[in-house]
């Protein structure tokens, strides 16, 4: 069973570096899968009762976020020299490009505190609403009203929701790693 798990998102990897890079990505291929695999286990892991949420601490995110996005500006630096900078200047009139590239400079940078943001945010509000269901629920155990089995049947499905948002989080940022790479690596589809 296990096996059959670990080829499914195996598998998944692939595809997601299929569509997003190319047969150029699939050299990438480890590291997508390790990052994948980290964030998913440590997404799941946070979820067993007095764990420590590892991808809810923004400090964390950013330092693995800003590294990654500097391994793939140099990445595509080092792939099209010069040329790679031709990814900050957008086709426009002369006059605007002094508006414009300072903007593209901008949004560039900005990856990494996008990716980080989110996937802390993401992880931070579910276990938020894991925890404070699950603190009504405790209370009204002491009361012991019938409100009781509706409300644990309701913290069973946030917790499969948060199951989910675990999954969808490493799938989310690994889309995201592979879609920066493709800027890195196919420069010519800017």
């Amino acid at each position: 069973m296990l096996q059959f798990v670990f080829s499914s998102l195996v598998i998944f990897v692939l595809k997601i570096i299929g569509q997003q890079i190319g047969k150029a990505g699939f050299i990438f291929f480890p590291l997508v899968l390790s990052f994948f695999l980290l964030l998913l286990t440590c997404n799941l892991l946070s979820l067993t009762p007095f764990s420590l949420a590892i991808t809810s601490h923004i400090n964390i995110i950013a330092y693995l976020t800003f590294t990654i996005n500097l391994a793939v500006f140099l990445k595509g630096f080092v792939n099209n020299q010069l040329d790679f900078l031709k990814l900050f200047v957008p086709s426009s009139p002369l006059l605007l490009l002094f508006l414009l590239i300072p903007i593209e400079i901008f949004s560039y940078a900005i990856r990494s505190l996008s990716m980080c943001i989110r996937l802390a945010a993401n992880i931070i509000a579910g276990h938020t609403l894991v925890f404070i269901i699950s603190s009504f629920l405790l209370n009204i155990l002491k009361l012991k009203v019938f409100f009781f089995l509706f409300l644990f049947f309701l913290l069973l499905a946030i917790f499969l929701l948060e199951v989910g948002v675990s999954f969808l989080q490493a799938y989310v940022f690994v889309v995201l790693l592979c879609i920066y790479l493709n800027d890195s690596l196919n420069l010519s589809s800017h």
